[in-house]
């Protein structure tokens, strides 16, 4: 799916066993597949820095997306215990070094989304941030990168709005603004949590607008 067979099969030989061999082992989702079927599991990070070479991942919030509804019983968020301070980026973020001391390692935050990550595809808004960081940890932590099916609630803002011949301008893809042009309420912002809610949301509320009779299958959420 999505070119993951062949990426796999390249970074197969450096995977160590662990929650992400486990994720692995699970059958990528057939595109055909009605995206009511398919359990999602929408995340999002908080980092010290838009560069993934300088930054650290702080926090990791996630919630499952299961028969086309929000579990709220499945929101989870997680505080990673930063190797240096947090610096500038608390004004964005809120988190406090002294909020960090006894956060989990970045390998123990990773395993833990992994777990909950198995047989599901992740869904994130601006994915290649995120993936970054997530891919840099599991390179430490397993041997490779996350290699699972992704959509980007970002990427399919921007084709939508492509289509219908809208001219982009700055800003008209963060999540906030994605989430008015479709009605859905404000919410706090910049908490990994908070963020991955949004996203949820966002995406039920994009898939309801591209459904046709409907229903809508995994391939047209590329």
């Amino acid at each position: 799916m999505w070119g993951l067979r062949w990426r796999r099969l390249y970074w197969r030989r450096h995977l160590q066993p662990g929650p992400l061999a486990d994720c692995w082992a699970e059958p990528l989702p057939p595109p055909g597949r009605d995206w009511r079927q398919q359990p999602f599991l929408v995340c999002d990070g908080e980092m010290s820095a838009l560069d993934p070479q300088r930054g650290e991942l702080l926090s990791l919030g996630w919630v499952r997306i299961e028969a086309g509804r929000i579990v709220l019983a499945s929101a989870t968020e997680l505080l990673l215990r930063a190797q240096h301070s947090v610096g500038q980026s608390a004004t964005v973020h809120q988190l406090r070094d002294c909020d960090l001391q006894t956060g989990l390692t970045p390998a123990e935050a990773l395993q833990q989304l992994l777990v909950a990550a198995r047989g599901c595809v992740l869904v994130f808004h601006h994915a290649a941030l995120d993936l970054a960081y997530l891919d840099r940890i599991g390179r430490a932590s397993f041997g490779a990168p996350l290699l699972l099916p992704v959509v980007d609630t970002l990427q399919l803002e921007r084709r939508q709005l492509q289509r219908r011949g809208h001219l982009l301008a700055r800003g008209d893809l963060s999540l906030a603004r994605c989430r008015a042009r479709y009605r859905l309420p404000p919410l706090p912002a910049h908490r990994a949590l908070h963020d991955a809610l949004a996203a949820a949301e966002l995406l039920l509320a994009q898939v309801q607008r591209r459904a046709t009779g409907g229903s809508l299958v995994l391939d047209q959420l590329r």
